[in-house]
């Protein structure tokens, strides 16, 4: 497996800037999150997704490219 980098994420995110994108959050204790959203932004240490929950709500939240990293955040391009 190769080894990836903050900086090499962050150009992944840039270039899906716009984008539809399916998130799995783990949240610990066995539990995941998974949402589909639209990247709005990335700056230098965080970018933020647009999401709706099951009340039609349209929420940002922001996730740093250390949790990708991490793997507490799985992000995938819905192609």
């Amino acid at each position: 497996m190769a080894q990836r980098s903050v900086h090499d994420i962050r150009k992944e995110v840039e270039n899906s800037v716009g984008k539809e994108v399916i998130l799995k959050a783990d949240m610990g204790r066995k539990r995941v999150k998974t949402k589909t959203g639209v990247i709005v932004d990335a700056f230098p240490s965080v970018f933020t997704v647009k999401v709706n929950n099951e009340f039609d709500v349209e929420r940002t939240i922001s996730y740093t490219y250390s949790d990708i990293l991490t793997s507490q955040v799985k992000l995938t391009t819905d192609k």
